[in-house]
């Protein structure tokens, strides 16, 4: 546990890999900002010659041994796995955020700026977060079955030809589509009720600010951080009504889409028709492989997220 009486120590995980000196100026950035203030702190890179899972559980057993918390700075990917390692162990857990989009970070008021964001972490005070479960793997933004995980993998194919830029994951994605997809054959129980559904996608988000983003009514329910999750699954449809439902997303009116429907729940189990091995699922944007029966769940106890009492919780800091 902290000791209230000394400066709280960070333990960062910070990715490395970008190769184009953003992660040695965060870097540089980061320390001139908490050797300032006094803070002690230990960078535990994340340089793609080491497994990320083997660099946090290691950054893990540094802050717990030192009573302090576990950093992460960078994209969705490495705050994931952060936060999953984080919440195992029951440990304080920081953000600095790296990353395009910044849902998480946004959501509970954490700036987007890495200076900004270490001077904030100074100041935080930890507070509960709602985190998602999709069996034994935590999500914090979103996850998904069937065609959202193949424009994913079919995007990292695109990237490693033709770079990392927005417009080659736009074009991906848009190939994705319009080459075709099987749609999933499931069945959905939220433990009275069993549907059996035909649809090309199942979505589940956790983040109130995504779901204000595309449009979706739950999202209140999802703010309130009492233990609700948003569900959306599509009908079967064509390639380009499926482009129009992208339009309407992307102009935050997804919740007036007829073939969309949306719903909030606690629990529900994902039982697939004609699949009993490992399936794919999108997990805050990253590919993982999980067996079904596959659940779909809010955490049992929350993440305990450190955040600047300055700011609340909701405010996009810019």
């Amino acid at each position: 546990m902290p000791n209230p009486s000394k400066p709280l120590p960070f333990a960062i995980v910070l990715n490395a890999g970008s190769g184009h000196g953003e992660a040695d100026e965060a870097r540089e950035t980061i320390a001139a900002v908490l050797d300032a203030a006094g803070r002690p702190y230990r960078f535990f890179p994340i340089d793609g010659e080491r497994d990320i899972k083997k660099v946090v559980r290691e950054a893990a057993a540094h802050a717990k041994a030192n009573g302090g918390a576990l950093v992460a700075a960078g994209g969705d990917g490495t705050i994931n796995c952060v936060a999953g390692t984080a919440w195992e162990e029951d440990l304080l857990m920081g953000v600095l955020p790296q990353g395009t989009f910044n849902f998480f970070g946004r959501t509970h008021g954490i700036p987007s700026g890495t200076r900004e964001a270490t001077e904030a972490l100074l100041r935080a005070t930890p507070c509960d977060a709602q985190i998602g479960m999709v069996n034994d793997h935590v999500f914090l933004v979103n996850a998904s079955l069937g065609l959202y995980p193949q424009v994913l993998e079919d995007r990292e194919a695109w990237k490693q030809r033709f770079g990392r830029h927005r417009i080659v994951a736009l074009w991906s994605g848009l190939a994705t589509m319009m080459r075709g997809y099987r749609p999933l054959r499931i069945d959905v129980s939220d433990g009275e009720r069993e549907r059996s559904l035909r649809t090309p996608t199942l979505f589940v988000g956790n983040n109130a600010l995504q779901l204000e983003k595309i449009g979706l009514p739950e999202a209140e329910a999802v703010h309130r951080n009492e233990g609700l999750l948003a569900g959306l699954v599509l009908k079967p449809i064509s390639r380009l009504t499926m482009l129009g439902i992208i339009m309407r997303g992307a102009l935050g009116k997804l919740g007036e889409e007829d073939n969309a429907v949306s719903f909030a729940f606690r629990e529900i189990t994902v039982s697939p028709k004609h699949h009993r091995h490992a399936m794919k699922v999108a997990v805050d944007g990253e590919i993982v492989w999980v067996r079904p029966p596959i659940v779909f769940r809010a955490a049992p106890r929350p993440l305990r997220l450190l955040i600047d009492g300055v700011r609340q919780p909701g405010e996009d800091p810019g």
